[in-house]
């Protein structure tokens, strides 16, 4: 039988202690058997949720009251009298988001979770500095994520105009101020109060009420389809018994060889003299591997429980198969095999890196992001060195991997032979750096990890400083010429789909890419269409339009969803606020040509544009006074005689300008000749016979009709004023 360790040492936890007996039987502690007990439970009640109190059965105030109290009960369980924060941090937010002017709601909401937080951070540091067990502060941190998101939506939506949101902003904006109990059901649902994932308050709010289904909300930051109508309510079991089942061989990966390596080993003078670098080197590699399976049990056991009660879709794929991956926090396969820093940090705690990139890294100056971002991301952590040691290395070998992939990677893509090559060295390369820049993180103590990279030699430390600051002056690396990506972001030639999510690196490395992934390039999505992130990028449409789905492999349930009611209109008036130049720029999605070029090429080729049409006007005007002016010297030349009609007393001249004959035109050019027009033009002109007299009058009355109307709207092309 497996014996996993017993991080319990001592008597700090605060947890209910009735399931002891079965800890003891187990070989766990109890801190662990009691979150296992609650996820257990909280996985059948999501199954109650989606079906008993599905929302065209119950009202959303019964859903709302049910999460929330299951949620509280949980973390009562749990952790005890420590659970008062559970309770302590939202309702001081609470007050301060119903109290403080919405253009500072944000920021104040901000600082108060913050301080929050980091006070029972230090506390636990105080009373269990170093212990693993299950504390208060893992709760806090996802609630903390809540209230600021929600911030941050309501200042959006109350004060902030749709044309300085991109596309994400927009799609989370709240125009209406949560109830109490749509905030308290919020932050306590009893689906992520233990473990997460984070889910933003819109995509809870549309899923409580039965909204959700009629515009489907987008995955993992994807905003494209999010408007799609639903006709029939897809059934979530297949991708429950997958992460149920991935979640349980995860747990049993964790028990098997978190013994074998166990972390605190590291920290022993034995294994510091006594083993060699290689050895030392595979060790930190897989005892920071054992400790993640742990981060993955959890986090696809709740991410099962959120996609079990209804939460988490996100539409279909090609081959009509249903997709429940909106709050997923951990693509397993896609980090364990990664082949560079950038797509193991893009695949790791997802949740937290869409929370970062919603906070900081889309709403501060561009040359700040990067530095902001890290340093939220080290604060919402907490004080332990081992972190920010990890953040700092994270720092140096991320940067470093950039370059190497641009001196290097473009040297390897000539056949399938040596691309292949490639990804197999790179990916081995990235897991030495992963256990070599993360174990600190794990290992938690200043003077332990400084002991263990100078038993490295700090060899990764100064390969990387070697790549970013001595090979590019040897070897030229690939040329990528910069384009825009329609939104003000650069993107590089050759590349794929632009990375703009923020991200923390195993809790460590990824805020420090931040800015570095949006102008990274990935060849195999060479041809992927282009993005508006930020983004894009990024007005939803009001309302949702219809699209063919393909019918789903699964039997879906029908479903009878109530009508989205209007939204209510803010009682504030919004604020108009300077535009940045960068977020202005919206093009539609298909016009993936445009998008290639820069907003400085394309402000010009507008600025030439109209000046074609300028010159275009002006030499149509010219042109068409040119014709007038020929027109009048002909008649000018031509005198009509006067005819005399039967009956008529006197003469009729068909020079007359009574509306039925010819208009009179300017021969003051003939004037400044000194010669009278009457006598010059009969003088040249014999009298007409009266017949063609009438004809030559009509004629010239067409020409005049053509030269007036038709020949400037032909010459110009529609550009004559």
């Amino acid at each position: 039988m497996l014996e996993p360790p017993k991080f319990i040492e001592n008597d700090c936890y605060n947890g209910s202690r009735t399931f002891t007996w079965l800890a003891d039987m187990v070989g766990l502690s109890v801190d662990l058997v009691n979150f296992l007990i609650c996820q257990i439970s909280a996985l059948f009640l999501a199954s109650l949720f989606r079906s008993t109190l599905h929302p065209s059965k119950v009202s959303s105030k019964l859903r709302h009251t049910f999460a929330l109290s299951i949620g509280l009960a949980f973390g009562y369980f749990c952790f005890g009298q420590q659970a008062i924060h559970i309770a302590g941090l939202p309702a001081i937010c609470y007050i301060v988001i119903r109290t403080q002017d919405p253009r500072i709601v944000q920021r104040a909401v901000l600082l108060v979770a913050m301080c929050y937080l980091l006070c029972v951070h230090l506390m636990r540091q105080l009373y269990d500095y170093g212990s693993y067990a299950l504390d208060i502060t893992g709760p806090l941190m996802i609630i903390t994520q809540k209230v600021t998101s929600l911030a941050f939506s309501i200042h959006d939506g109350f004060v902030r105009g749709d044309e300085e949101l991109t596309k994400a902003q927009q799609y989370h904006a709240i125009r209406k101020m949560p109830s109490a109990l749509e905030y308290f059901s919020y932050v306590w649902h009893f689906q992520s109060i233990l473990a997460g994932p984070l889910v933003f308050y819109k995509d809870y709010i549309e899923f409580v009420e039965g909204y959700n289904l009629l515009s489907t909300p987008p995955g993992n930051g994807n905003l494209d389809n999010s408007k799609r109508e639903v006709v029939l309510e897809p059934s979530p079991t297949k991708a429950v018994i997958r992460k149920v089942v991935g979640s349980l061989v995860c747990a049993f990966i964790f028990m098997k060889f978190v013994k074998i390596y166990p972390v605190k080993d590291m920290k022993e003078d034995d294994f510091m003299n006594n083993t060699s670098m290689i050895y030392k080197y595979w060790y930190a590699m897989m005892a920071t591997t054992c400790i993640r399976f742990k981060y993955y049990h959890a986090w696809l056991l709740a991410d099962a429980i959120c996609n079990n009660s209804g939460l988490g879709f996100t539409g279909y794929d090609k081959d009509g198969n249903s997709k429940w991956d909106l709050i997923s926090n951990i693509n397993v396969l896609s980090f364990e095999f990664s082949t560079n820093m950038r797509d193991a940090i893009n695949n790791w705690n997802c949740g937290t890196n869409r929370w970062l990139r919603t906070l900081v890294y889309e709403r501060v100056p561009k040359q700040y992001g990067t530095l902001l971002t890290f340093a939220l991301s080290a604060v919402w952590h907490g004080f332990y060195p081992g972190y920010y040691l990890t953040f700092a290395t994270g720092a140096v070998v991320v940067t470093a991997a950039r370059t190497g992939r641009r001196l290097f990677r473009h040297r390897f893509q000539s056949t399938q032979v040596t691309r292949m090559f490639y990804d197999i060295l790179t990916c081995l390369i990235t897991r030495v750096v992963l256990g070599y820049a993360t174990f600190p993180f794990v290992l938690l103590e200043f003077m332990g990890s400084i002991k263990l990279y100078l038993r490295f030699y700090l060899c990764l430390h100064i390969i990387s400083l070697v790549t970013i600051f001595i090979l590019p002056k040897f070897i030229r690396g690939e040329r990528r010429l910069r384009t825009s990506n329609g939104n003000g972001n650069v993107r590089l030639s050759g590349s794929g789909n632009t990375k703009d999510a923020v991200t923390t690196s195993l809790e460590s490395t990824a805020a420090l890419t931040a800015g570095n992934d949006l102008n990274e390039d990935k060849e195999e999505d060479k041809h992927a269409q282009c993005k508006v992130h930020t983004p894009t990028h990024q007005q939803p449409a009001a309302g949702p339009h219809k699209t063919t789905v393909e019918q789903p492999n699964e039997q879906p349930n029908n479903v009878n969803l109530r009508s989205r009611p209007q939204q209510q209109q803010p009682h504030l008036e919004k604020k108009a606020v300077p535009t940045c130049a960068r977020d202005a720029v919206s093009v539609p999605h298909d016009q993936c040509e445009m998008d290639q070029l820069s907003s400085k090429l394309k402000e010009k080729i507008e600025a030439e544009t109209k000046n074609i049409e300028e010159f275009i006007d002006k030499t149509v005007t010219e042109t068409v006074s040119g014709i007038v002016e020929f027109k009048n010297d002909l008649m000018r030349d031509i005198e009509f005689p006067k005819l005399k009609l039967p009956g008529s007393n006197g003469a009729i001249s068909l020079d007359s300008s009574n509306g039925g004959g010819l208009r009179k035109r300017n021969i003051s050019s003939v004037h400044d000749n000194g010669t009278d027009p009457g006598h010059a033009t009969a003088d040249l002109h014999p009298p007409l016979e009266e017949n063609g007299a009438a004809f030559l009058k009509k004629e010239i009355e067409v020409i005049n009709a053509v030269v007036q109307q038709a020949v400037p709207a032909v010459l110009s092309n529609g550009h004559a004023k």
